[in-house]
């Protein structure tokens, strides 16, 4: 029935008797009453606070705007919900390339919503009703909530509220501070009445303000345009108090200089951007309440069965837990949900379970029980007391914190009762699994012996033939700015795996994934993973080249060249050029593409007589099985259009020049190397870029 899902049109407003709105919520993805999505929480949140709301989905935002009109003005806010992911990374590859389709829109079309929906819905509402307050929510403008770097303008730019005209930005899981805004408004308040309410965030005159001794000032959004030191400075300090189980006020002045000199109980002149602390990590009880909701866990009627491919991919599955405390460089996990998990009872894992092996097309798989990650359930700190005290963005890296509490009896007494179920013929893990977390010897033989029995189960239950998980990179320097432990661990984990496997019976694949040109990654370092990969048997599938987000220490580092928490300088791949030279390493397996072959026979240099006679003699043919350029392998950097003529190699100026000759044959895609240093050339074999003809 249409009165089971919150109401979308004027119509089923009347169904359910409604003549006025409370809220009325604008989202950028289609509409999925499901927990999953985050218009749906909100909805569902405020609804079963007794609230009349609505959800506009995917709004038409070109010509007479009347699906912003069309429910009318609201008694209390509209709040914009831009979608469940960043509305950029929906739309383009890190090569700022079209992807394939929008996983949020009905039958994937790219044509519902609009780039950075956040500010165009606002805009078109302060348009047509300028004196109704615009909540902002989401992952778009939690992630924007300060001065942040803009991948896909390649710009910085300010908080979103600036750009907007939004009156607020609620950050973060929005329950909690979703319903004190609500029930401000509705008591009469007004906006400027609700500046203490946690998790928001706002703009005021600095004349309105009173710095405190417990407050952050940044360095002003002007300054952090003209010097990106000032900006990675910023960034530190915004991702500590995210990670904070009590955090600062943080207050970023738009304009002037140093603001950042202990300013105590003095006045700012500036216009500035007030970020609230946090609530507290939601309990047990809380995210209960949120997941029990009655949620219809399909997507609205109005769609009349078009496949929305984000639901596909999630409507079999469950979520355990929030929160991630792994504290990845390049992840915003935890700027968005934090660093301290919020379980899920057993019992409210069960009831969803048992909803979804109703589901008329469920054949009794659930495809995964997990979270942001999947073996984080239940964990926390031994001593709450230091967790407290601590401003650690991550809780296992540089090593895991003696602290911690890794203990995964409470996760595997889930999947037994889940897998009891008779519906329920098997349950996989799709989420990441941290083999960090499973291979960490505590002081606790109990916790060890539950990550044993966790690995084992995990390989011979819950895989359908291959274990994804994500090493990231094999240089320790790569990994260490990433956040990542040793890529040792995954040799380690690889032998277990595949000691299980054979104990079992099984022939089930590990499968790693990889990201190139992350911040602080070199072609050498993508070099030593196409070998050290190759030389494990992988040709490699999972792999990503790294893409900058808003608020993440890998796009700091990316934008401003510095580490935020050392300020020493990080080397980047920026070009397309240099993105594409490292990503190329993955693939040493498959031949060039034409165009490339096309490109690199544009520029090939005929050999003189003179250069030709110096060379000792052709040692062999190869096959050039990728295009590089430029080349690189540990100890010797030398950029190689496939034609070249010569080329000089040397380590620390100590190795002797090297001089190559590649001569096209015309069948194919062959070349005559004449080398004075065979021992190089069996380099080049042993990486499997050439091979001995």
């Amino acid at each position: 029935m249409l009165t089971d899902f919150l109401p979308t049109t004027k119509k089923e407003c009347e169904l359910r008797g409604w003549t006025e709105l409370d809220v009325i919520l604008f989202s950028g993805d289609a509409y999925v009453d499901h927990p999953s999505f985050g218009a749906a929480v909100i909805g569902r949140t405020l609804e079963a606070a007794g609230y009349r709301v609505a959800i506009v989905p995917q709004p038409d935002w070109h010509g007479d705007y009347r699906d912003f009109k069309k429910l009318g003005r609201p008694r209390l806010f509209f709040g914009i919900s831009p979608g469940a992911m960043d509305s950029m990374v929906n739309k383009y590859t890190a090569n700022r390339r079209l992807r394939s389709e929008d996983a949020y829109s009905p039958d994937g079309r790219h044509d519902c919503r609009p780039e950075y929906p956040t500010i165009v819905y606002t805009k078109i509402l302060k348009q047509l009703f300028p004196d109704v307050p615009v909540i902002l929510g989401g992952i778009e403008a939690s992630l924007r909530r300060v001065t942040h770097y803009d991948y896909w303008s390649d710009s910085l730019r300010p908080c979103i509220l600036c750009e907007s005209g939004a009156d607020m930005i609620t950050y973060g899981m929005g329950e909690k501070v979703t319903l004190a805004i609500a029930k401000a408004l509705s008591e009469g308040k007004q906006l400027s009445e609700l500046r203490d309410i946690p998790q928001i965030v706002y703009l005021a005159p600095g004349s309105e303000l009173t710095i405190t001794p417990d407050d952050i000032v940044l360095h002003s959004h002007e300054q952090c345009l003209r010097d990106k030191r000032a900006q990675a400075e910023n960034f530190r300090h915004v991702e500590e108090e995210s990670n904070k189980y009590y955090a600062q006020r943080l207050i970023q002045p738009l304009e002037g200089d140093n603001y950042q000199l202990s300013l105590v109980n003095c006045q700012l002149s500036t216009p500035c951007v007030v970020i609230n602390p946090p609530y507290p990590p939601m309990t047990t009880a809380e995210i209960d309440a949120s997941f029990d909701l009655p949620y219809q866990r399909v997507p609205h009627p109005k769609y009349k069965g078009k496949r929305i491919p984000a639901y596909e991919m999630i409507k079999f599955s469950v979520n355990l837990h929030r929160g991630c405390f792994g504290g990845c460089a390049f992840c915003t996990i935890s700027a968005h949900q934090g660093k301290f998990i919020a379980c899920r009872s057993k019992e409210s894992i069960l009831r969803e379970v048992k909803q979804v092996v109703k589901l008329p097309d469920f054949k009794g798989y659930l495809s995964d029980l997990g979270g942001p990650s999947a073996n984080m359930y239940g964990m926390h700190g031994k001593n709450l007391k230091a967790c407290e005290a601590c401003k650690k963005p991550s809780c296992l890296h540089p090593r895991v914190c003696p602290n911690l509490m890794t203990d995964h009896s409470a996760l595997l007494d889930i999947y037994h009762a889940v897998d009891a179920l008779p519906e329920v013929k098997k349950s996989f893990i799709g989420s990441g699994v941290r083999y960090d977390l499973l291979l960490h010897h505590s002081d606790d033989e109990k916790s060890n012996e539950s990550a044993r029995q966790y690995t084992r189960e995990l390989i011979t239950r819950h895989i359908s033939g291959r274990l994804k998980v994500a090493p990231e990179h094999t240089s320790d320097t790569v990994l260490n700015y990433m956040r990542k432990p040793s890529f040792q661990l995954f040799y380690d984990f690889k032998r277990i795996f595949d000691r299980i496997n054979k104990e079992e019976g099984l022939r089930q694949q590990l499968i790693p994934y990889f990201i190139s040109s992350h911040p602080g990654c070199r072609e050498k370092d993508m070099a030593q993973l196409a070998d050290l990969t190759k030389k494990m048997g992988y040709k490699l599938e999972q792999v990503q080249d790294f893409t900058p987000t808003p608020m993440t220490t890998a796009t700091e580092m990316f934008y401003t060249g510095y580490d935020p928490y050392t300020l020493e300088p990080v080397f980047t791949a920026k070009t397309q050029k240099e993105k594409l030279a490292q990503r190329q390493y993955f693939f040493w397996y498959k031949d060039a593409p034409q165009s490339s072959r096309k490109e690199s026979h544009s520029r090939r240099e005929q050999p003189s007589r003179k250069d030709a006679s110096s060379h000792k003699k052709v040692i062999g043919m190869v096959y050039f099985t990728r295009t590089f350029s430029p080349f690189c392998i540990p100890g010797i950097h030398f950029g190689i259009p496939v034609m070249m003529r010569s080329a000089s190699a040397s380590n620390d100026g100590k190795m002797e020049r090297t001089i190559l000759t590649f001569e096209m044959l015309p069948s194919f895609s062959t070349i005559k190397l004449a080398i004075t240093r065979p021992s190089f050339f069996a380099s080049c074999a042993s990486l499997g870029y050439f091979m001995f003809s």
